[in-house]
């Protein structure tokens, strides 16, 4: 299963779980006005006023709840005490851990989510939080980043970003939401008993008797609520832990991870039951010991046998005795097992070219494979040190990004400086100006994304007026000429739609369900910038146009038509074509790529140009396309 057959399963699961949210809020009701009917007779009236208050205690704690996680993936995490993990942390287990999250990021195209870690919790657990993947935020305990070696971390965190590749995140935050409202019945019973002490009078118990009803009927949505976990989340952990073996490439790291799970006496569980028990189905392990019918997660020997099939039950007492007597430290098994950051992969040349088909591109959208991990530490190596270092500077993330998009030309770079100081002052202006000469000019082209990408989690710190700002300067930034490239247009709109799902990421939460026939007129815009962009030759062009047309519409005659306003015309386009079906959206990945590759070759440049529009498309495409 790929990604977009994966998406494509978590919008069904989506609908899934709306049904399931009826079903069980037909169940509270009816429990509800089965009590009214037993206690004050088939009275009309009473029992439609029953069922309507029933119905809007749970709409509206439904909705109460969905709010309050408008924040997207950090309000889980601080909500169960995750502290921010710092861009310049010198702690040791804090480094590795967010070294390895900004490799799977790049790796597999996303910006680098929000880090947090559980500082309280002994157990190994793990979660990632969101809307989108701009908005994500990935939690890890103390407890894993004291117990698990590099190898075992990478392996977790592989597992978290499949939930934020495959759109798990967002069905899980609204599962939070939804099941809140379930439970709405039996919380109320629960805090009018727990108040009830000083309660005197003839009201008195009436009012507790309706309590203690509220509280058992609170035990109908806590039924329901796990089961609608459990029947959702177990599948796609399942899924994930497949997704972690394909994404690094070996099973020992995450089989690893489980066995320590299993052998030590903390495992998975959190501390914070209350809190654990709404996010049991985020997690990595299972946080609340839940089983059977309501597991979350498959049993951890499953787990572990589906990725060694030949592990049995007798080797987790053999651990479990074996870090009795010396508990496990990941810092010191790196160093014993000589675990160490992968090093070595060559960048290639400006100038080379790609030998690629488009199901081989759309595999790739995220879906990292081979050495792809590697590939995206090597981009991170290969930046010169002071980039990295300013990419984490809260004070360098705007010139520095400002500066990604200054233009080869002295007097368009002039205009650009004026639309610099006018809106941010003289000294930002004159600092992205220097980061230009001084650092960026000699900077790989396949580096320039994956920089940004560093600097991402530091911009979104900054307030909403200063991001809007920002977004405003980078837009005049982009539009200073007459002539708007390729990359110019589609850096500064693939941070823009980062940026703006950061700061609203409720609204960027629904799964797509266009089909490729109803935006025909926005299919025929991108191909036709693709294939003018790549080919020289009108003639070329067309006909690249139309092998991409190919694709995608094989039955209709759309002429080909370069647009007047260049790439500009993308503007309308991108809306209607991220809403398509997930399954569409990997045709139009390989309608683009046919137009890419007509002419037999696919430049560095173009192969970004690929990766930008998958971006912004929210289909992310790793940082190196396989090569022929």
């Amino acid at each position: 299963m790929n990604f977009f057959e994966r998406q494509a399963q978590a919008r069904r699961s989506t609908t899934r779980l709306v049904v399931l949210f009826a079903l069980a809020v037909a169940g509270i009701v009816l429990a509800v006005d089965l009590v009214v009917l037993a206690t004050a007779g088939p009275k009309p009236g009473l029992l439609v006023f029953a069922t309507l208050a029933t119905l809007g205690i749970i709409g509206l704690g439904s909705l109460y709840r969905i709010s309050s996680l408008g924040a997207g993936g950090e309000a889980v995490a601080t909500q169960l005490g995750g502290v921010a993990v710092a861009e310049d942390t010198t702690d040791p287990q804090l480094r590795r851990l967010r070294n390895v999250v900004e490799e799977m990021s790049i790796a597999s195209g996303v910006p680098v989510p929000k880090i947090y870690v559980l500082e309280h919790e002994a157990g190994i657990n793990a979660f990632a939080a969101g809307y989108s993947p701009s908005d994500a935020a990935v939690a890890v305990t103390r407890g894993a980043l004291e117990r698990l070696n590099r190898d075992e971390l990478q392996g977790v965190i592989a597992h978290e970003f499949s939930h934020v590749l495959n759109g798990d995140m967002r069905l899980n935050i609204r599962l939070m939401g939804i099941l809140f409202g379930i439970l709405m019945l039996g919380l109320i019973g629960r805090r009018i008993l727990a108040h009830s002490y000083g309660i005197r009078g003839r009201g008195a118990m009436g009012i507790l008797a309706a309590a203690l009803v509220a509280l058992l009927i609170g035990y109908v949505g806590l039924f329901f609520g796990r089961m609608i976990k459990a029947g959702i989340s177990r599948s796609r952990e399942v899924l994930a832990d497949a997704s972690a073996v394909q994404f690094t490439r070996q099973s020992s790291g995450l089989a690893g991870a489980l066995k320590k799970i299993a052998g030590l006496q903390e495992g998975s569980q959190l501390a914070q039951r209350g809190d654990a028990e709404e996010v049991s189905h985020m997690l990595f392990g299972d946080g609340v010991g839940l089983s059977g019918l309501f597991a979350t997660h498959p049993p951890i020997l499953q787990r572990i046998q589906a990725l060694e099939p030949g592990f049995r039950p007798e080797q987790v007492e053999r651990l479990r005795a074996q870090w009795r007597a010396a508990p496990p430290n990941g810092l010191e098994e790196d160093v014993q097992l000589g675990i160490a950051a992968h090093r070595g992969s060559v960048l290639p040349g400006a100038a080379d070219e790609f030998d690629l088909t488009p199901p081989m591109v759309s595999a790739q959208v995220a879906h990292p494979r081979d050495d792809d991990y590697r590939r995206a530490d090597a981009l991170v190596t290969a930046l010169p040190e002071v980039l990295r270092v300013l990419a984490r500077e809260r004070d360098a993330t705007m010139p520095l990004l400002l500066a990604l998009l200054l233009d080869g030309d002295a007097e368009v770079r002039r205009r650009q400086h004026q639309e610099v100081a006018s809106r941010l002052g003289a000294r930002i202006a004159d600092r992205t100006a220097h980061l230009r000469e001084s650092q960026l000019r000699a900077l790989h082209p396949m580096q320039r994304l994956p920089l940004a990408a560093l600097a991402f989690p530091v911009l979104r710190l900054r307030p909403r007026p200063d991001l809007d700002t920002f977004l405003d300067t980078m837009h005049a930034v982009v539009h200073a000429d007459d002539h708007v490239s390729l990359f110019e247009y589609c850096l500064g709109r693939l941070l823009e739609t980062q940026v703006r799902e950061s700061l609203d990421p409720a609204r960027h939460a629904s799964f797509g369900r266009r089909k490729a026939g109803s935006v025909k007129q926005e299919f025929a815009t991108m191909l036709a910038v693709v294939a003018h962009a790549g080919h020289a030759d009108p003639a070329e062009a067309k006909r690249a146009y139309l092998a991409g047309l190919q694709r995608v519409l094989p039955r209709d005659h759309l002429p080909y038509a370069p647009p007047a306003n260049g790439v500009l015309a993308l503007d309308a386009a991108w809306e209607p074509l991220d809403r398509l079906d997930p399954l569409a959206k990997q045709v139009l990945v390989e309608a683009v790529t046919a137009a890419a590759m007509h002419d037999g070759r696919v430049s560095v440049a173009e192969a970004e140009l690929l990766r930008t529009i998958c971006g912004v498309l929210h289909c992310p495409l790793p940082p190196m396309l396989e090569r022929g």
